[in-house]
This record gives structure tokens, sequence and C-alpha cells, in this order.
């Protein structure tokens, strides 16, 4: 990313040079830093804020209701793991959490499910259908409420930036589903080597 960085500074350097409009440069730094660090400011009051909220929404309980109505669908998209299996478990919270945009909250439990799903591979070291599975639905994560983007959009200025609720719904089912079929569909391309004796 260092990299990436300083070719960006590089890049921008040598095109303000070739204009001829290095006096322009020095200023538009300075400008977009203020913005930089006013942005920053303002998204860590609204993330405190958010954070806050969906905390108390997991210490009342949401995410456990979130988690019991997730089960059934789990243990259909899973049916090799046993129904009580802590790897179920874990993935449940992990999902509950994510769609409640508790991405922090999520990540210990989506990291405790891997381990889980570890410990049911008969080929450890390579990813099962079940991890690649629980992979895809992970990075995909429906979204009720988009907390960081919220978040990025108060602090941005936007007059109601919770107005993409919807559409942040319709767009992370949608991702769910392509992730969940491409996982599917791709694993009869990478036939699983016969189990070890």
């Amino acid at each position: 990313m260092s990299l990436v960085w300083v070719l960006l500074v590089a890049l921008s350097v040598a095109v303000a040079a070739a204009t001829g409009r290095m006096e322009a440069l020095t200023p538009a730094v300075v400008e977009s830093a203020g913005r930089a660090v006013t942005l920053s400011i303002g998204l860590a009051g609204v993330m405190a804020l958010w954070l806050g909220l969906m905390r108390v929404a997991e210490e009342a309980g949401l995410v456990r209701l979130l988690g019991r109505a997730a089960r059934p669908v789990l243990r259909r998209l899973f049916p090799e793991v046993p129904p009580e299996h802590p790897a179920l478990g874990a993935m449940v919270m992990n999902v509950a959490a994510n769609m409640l945009g508790l991405g922090n909250a999520a990540t210990p439990f989506g990291l405790k499910a891997m381990a889980a799903l570890e410990e049911l591979n008969p080929h450890k070291g390579t990813a099962s259908d079940a991890q690649a599975l629980f992979c895809a639905l992970n990075t995909a994560s429906v979204q009720l409420v988009p907390a960081s983007v919220i978040a990025l959009r108060a602090a941005a200025g936007a007059r109601q930036p919770a107005d993409i609720l919807g559409a942040t719904l319709v767009a992370s089912l949608c991702a769910t589903a392509v992730a969940l079929t491409a996982a599917r569909l791709l694993r009869h391309l990478y036939p699983r080597p016969p189990e070890p004796r």
C-alpha cells in the first residue's frame, strides 16, 4: 500500500511539473490534508455513536435473536457440519454480527468458525467446501444496518445518511446470492481428493 501512495504522489508531482502547475500543487495538498482531518474527526464521532448503539443492541440480545433466525438457514447451507458442533454456533454469531454492521464483533466469530471447520476437515491445510462457502458468505455478508457507510455519509455532510438502507440491503442480498451460487458451482471444478484412510 505504501508503494501505491508513493506512486500516486510521484505521479501528481510529475503531472503538475509537466503541465506547469507546480504552484497549485502545494495549496491543493494542504487543503486536501485539512479536509481529511476534518472528515476523520467527524467520522470518529459518528462511528462511536453507531458502534455504541450496535453494542447496546448486542447486549440486549439482538445478535442472539438474529442468530436464532439464521441457524436453520445455515444448517441447510452446511449439511456436513453437525447441528451441535461449535463451528455452526460461531458461524451463526458471525452472520448475525455482520448483519448488524458489527464487523469488529464478527471477526473473532469468523476466525473461531474457520478453526472449528478445520477440525472437521479431512484434508488439513486445504480449504474444505464448507470453509470456502463460509468464506464467501462472510465476505458478501447481508447488511441490515451498514453502520460504517452511514457514519461516512454523516461525516461527509449527507442530509439523510441512512437513506441507503434499502439499497444496501438489496445489494448485499444480491452479493450473498452470487457468492453462495459461485461457491456451490465452482466446487465441482475442483473435486476433492479421496479422504485419507
